[in-house]
């Protein structure tokens, strides 16, 4: 491992019952870049990146966060994750779901993130009374709120359409700048545009050299 090495997997396999989802994946990856994990689904992109988070370990191999064991990490300003369902609490407004992850931290939330995801006028709302789309670039909020050092997102374009697609491409670009690694799966082909780092994933191998 290197000191650029932000994010490492080395020999990952992921057995899922008598399936194996995932088959010797070996990455390095450092800060500050758009990784994209494309694939059809079925090819392991969601169990890689909840590899990645720690919320389940490899079957074998290793994946490690800062030289530490992915499973060790646990906060949301070193290791965030967007699954593919939001997972938002209902009863709390959008402003609150974004910022909840900074409230728990006692850390201010940056004043124009709602703003670069087109939530200003949904701040006060109710999270159970908007669209899938809307709940997803809330959820988008809460996963970058603390600028992570990684942020994992599966498929954050899925429920959008063009006009906020482009917010969410923005939003993950400028996280970049500011130094997140952000990892993408996806099969959306505007974020595959944007990769610096484009990782096939085919049958639960990884079609790149490591």
């Amino acid at each position: 491992m290197t000191t650029a090495d932000l994010v490492r997997l080395d020999t990952v396999t992921h057995v899922r019952g008598a399936t194996t989802v995932l088959s010797d994946i070996s990455l390095s990856l450092p800060p500050a870049r758009l990784a994209v994990l494309a694939g059809r689904s079925g090819s392991g992109k969601s169990t890689l990146l909840h590899l990645m988070a720690g919320v389940m370990p490899p079957t074998s191999g290793t994946v490690l966060i800062d030289g530490k064991p992915a499973v060790a990490h646990h906060e949301w300003d070193r290791v965030a994750l967007l699954p593919q369902r939001p997972a938002l609490a209902p009863e709390l407004t959008v402003a609150e779901n974004a910022h909840l992850p900074a409230r728990l931290r006692g850390r201010t939330p940056p004043p124009d993130l709602l703003t670069r995801l087109g939530l200003d006028p949904l701040a006060g709302r109710p999270a159970h009374d908007t669209s899938l789309g809307e709940q997803q670039r809330t959820a988008i909020a809460r996963t970058l709120v603390l600028t992570p050092a990684v942020a994992l997102l599966d498929e954050p374009t899925a429920h959008q359409d063009d006009d906020h697609v482009a917010l969410v491409l923005t939003a993950l670009t400028t996280a970049v700048a500011e130094g997140t690694l952000v990892v993408v799966a996806t099969h959306d082909q505007r974020i595959i545009d944007l990769a610096d780092d484009l990782l096939p994933l085919h049958s639960g191998h990884l079609e790149v050299a490591s």
